[in-house]
């Protein structure tokens, strides 16, 4: 776990003095801030040197003294404190991830109904009085574009209330000669009423709200819909195009242009075709071109060392029959490393009509 969210953690441990004391041992009732030292103590020098980083300095001078007090601490004790930790890390990442009742069912599973209840209770209220919490899961280049009208104080305020390691990446992402002015003002901050602070969150919410919206409106359409089919199987992608083609031929012939099947390793050139062939499992490729076109066989035989086709010609023809379900599952693991390939930039797949695939 990063040093920053480790902090977090510290942070969170010291405010909690009573959650539920794990019944499988007897240790003794910590507050908040001796479980937070108990944790840093059992992270040793180097790893709470790096948690204090992340601290301010009126938290590093409790949680020093606290561990100075600190006498003999038994694994028991230590185990305790860890087990406590990831029992609150996991419920917060559930919180933000999947709301409440998402979080109390992968508690219930692992802590049981009784535990999972009261942290969930005292999670779900923090989470509930910390402004923009509901940011957290939000990219830092999206709150980067909601802030982008709004004035210099207005983004600070907004930057200061994020998770640290959230904030750390929106004021990244701010364009470099805002960054400083920024960081000043979060420097020289005062508290903020908390009705200016609901007003900025109601805002932000808004402008959130819209931009989901618009993602939507945006989403959908042929190359949406090719983009979908061009990570689905074999099969799936071959009963869509058939079943739009039936009531649609304009669009399904639409939808084609825009994908890239099995046979359009064919129309890759040579050093393609090869960069492919030794990425490829030779027993997929051995079911892949039964069926084919035999131009789209010999383009690719033609592109293997001469004893490698010869073998490649050997093992398809003394292969025994099989299931068409099987022939397409071994092209589909082929295109695979074709989209693979293009991802990771190695080549370069055109598309549209007339085009060729190179």
């Amino acid at each position: 776990m990063p040093a920053v969210d480790i902090a977090d953690a510290v942070e969170e441990l010291a405010e909690r003095d009573a959650l539920p004391r794990l019944p499988a041992r007897v240790v003794p009732r910590l507050a908040g801030r001796q479980k937070a030292a108990v944790l840093l103590i059992a992270l040793g020098p180097e790893k709470a040197a790096e948690v204090f980083r992340h601290l301010r300095d009126d938290e590093i001078e409790t949680l020093s003294l606290e561990m100075a007090k600190s006498g003999q601490i038994s694994p028991d004790t230590s185990a305790y404190v860890f087990e406590e930790l990831a029992a609150v890390v996991q419920a917060y990442d559930s919180l933000a991830t999947g709301g409440v009742d998402y979080a109390r069912e992968v508690l219930e599973r692992s802590l049981g109904s009784d535990r999972a209840a009261e942290i969930i209770g005292r999670l779900a209220t923090v989470i509930e009085r910390r402004p923009f919490e509901f940011l957290r899961r939000t990219p830092a280049d999206h709150i980067v574009t909601f802030l982008r009208s709004e004035s210099p104080q207005t983004i600070a305020l907004v930057v200061a209330n994020l998770h640290t390691t959230l904030a750390a990446q929106v004021l990244s992402c701010l364009p470099e000669e805002q960054q400083a002015d920024i960081a000043l003002r979060i420097a020289r901050m005062g508290e903020t009423p908390p009705d200016v602070v609901r007003e900025i969150e109601n805002v932000m919410r808004r402008k959130l709200e819209t931009v989901v919206q618009q993602d939507f409106q945006a989403a959908g359409g042929v190359k949406s819909l090719a983009e979908i089919l061009n990570h689905t199987d074999r099969p799936t992608e071959r009963n869509v195009l058939d079943t739009i083609a039936e009531q649609d031929a304009e669009l399904g012939d639409e939808v084609r242009r825009l994908l890239f099947v099995f046979e359009d390793i064919a129309r890759l050139d040579d050093r393609s075709i090869q960069l492919v062939l030794r990425e490829v499992d030779q027993r997929d490729l051995a079911l892949a071109l039964r069926g084919v076109e035999e131009t789209v066989k010999e383009r690719l035989l033609s592109n293997m060392s001469e004893r490698g086709a010869q073998m490649l010609r050997e093992e398809m023809e003394f292969q025994p029959p099989q299931k068409k379900r099987v022939v397409e599952e071994a092209q589909g693991r082929i295109v695979g490393v074709v989209r693979r390939l293009e991802d990771a930039g190695t080549l370069v797949i055109g598309r549209g009509a007339g085009d060729a695939v190179v």
